[in-house]
């Protein structure tokens, strides 16, 4: 059996991120899983994901990482503690709301390593922590609150 991503589980209209959606064809696609009390992404940035230097990997895109790693810990998340089976029935669709990055030390273009520690959970909101390595190293870390996207069909 193939272990799937957080992101695999998203609704196909909320499957379009940039950064995290299946379904866009220029996406970075990144995939997000379970890693014990920890979710883990491993993504491998591309030779032109650089910042204003050739081997150092673009803070913009380092944000990005942390965002989606992050929306897509805390829909896992709150289906872990509601007890919901992603298998039959969807992940509910979370969008940032706040987020905040400390950049440590520069960034390679080389394999990232994002993980990711639900803080808090409050009803729709969940504040979900991550840091990202490279080399051994942690070079970033994000705080953000992710705000779960309201369903169209229960307003």
């Amino acid at each position: 059996m193939t272990l799937k991503a957080f992101q695999d589980y998203y609704p196909d209209n909320y499957a379009h991120c940039y950064g995290c959606g299946r379904l866009n064809d220029h996406g970075l696609k990144i995939k997000s899983y379970w890693d014990g009390e920890e979710s883990v992404c491993h993504f491998s940035p591309r030779s032109y994901h650089t910042g204003g230097f050739s081997d150092i990997l673009y803070g913009g895109l380092i944000a990005s990482l942390i965002d989606c790693h992050a929306a897509g810990t805390a829909s896992a998340a709150q289906a872990r503690e509601k007890g919901i089976d992603p298998e039959t029935q969807p992940l509910e669709r979370f969008v940032t709301a706040s987020i905040k990055v400390d950049y440590l030390a520069p960034t390679p273009v080389d394999t990232v390593e994002l993980r990711a520690k639900v803080r808090e959970i409050s009803g729709r909101k969940v504040w979900v922590d991550v840091t990202v390595s490279a080399d051994g190293k942690i070079r970033a870390k994000g705080e953000t609150l992710m705000i779960q996207v309201p369903d169209p069909e229960k307003k």
